[in-house]
């Protein structure tokens, strides 16, 4: 995957770190630090995280 930093840098747009994106809920769906690692996730309606994926080639999804 593609780290945000780099498609912001290619667009030149500005930022600083971290990189943190959140939903509608506040709970964070991407973060990443500026030594290149990020993580993932994604939430089901009631804010239960169902996927998490990571730099270091984790990931895991979870069902309720």
């Amino acid at each position: 995957m593609k780290k945000l930093s780099e498609t912001l840098s290619e667009l030149n747009i500005k930022f600083s770190f971290p990189i943190k994106i959140k939903d509608a809920n506040g709970n964070t769906t991407y973060f990443e630090d500026s030594d290149g690692k990020w993580a993932k996730r994604e939430y089901d309606v009631d804010g239960n995280e169902t996927y998490y994926e990571n730099s270091d080639g984790y990931w895991t999804k979870h069902e309720y």
